[in-house]
């Protein structure tokens, strides 16, 4: 609902009497006073929030993230990507520059750092 709208509907309760003149006042200050908070875009959030998985990886962790932000099953990014690689390697390119641009996901803060074996 846009602000104008949003005004409009106060205005109209005004007008019936349902909001006192400092409910209206109140209210509309409220309404003006979120146009100035930027309100987050769901999509934009999504991507931001892309991080290549540490536990559901076969080779960079790209189709893990995908499935963590989307909630499809991380098989079903497979498959995708497999097919784009058949059309004429599409799937390949654009995996590899996910693993390139998208960043790993941070390790949780307490978890035990890699150990290497050697020997």
């Amino acid at each position: 609902m846009s602000i104008s709208e949003e005004l409009e509907k106060l205005g109209e309760l005004h007008r019936q009497g349902v909001l006192a003149d400092d409910e209206f006042a109140r209210a509309k200050a409220r309404v003006l006073a979120d146009t100035g908070r930027a309100r987050p875009d769901p999509a934009a959030s999504a991507i931001n929030a892309l991080r290549r998985s540490r536990d559901q990886r076969w080779v960079g962790g790209v189709c893990g993230g995908l499935g963590q932000v989307t909630g499809l099953a991380t098989w079903v990014w497979r498959l995708m990507f497999a097919l784009l690689v058949l059309c004429g390697g599409t799937g390949l390119l654009v995996y590899l520059l996910l693993w390139i641009f998208v960043p790993e996901e941070d390790r949780p803060l307490g978890g035990a750092p890699s150990q290497v074996h050697t020997g």
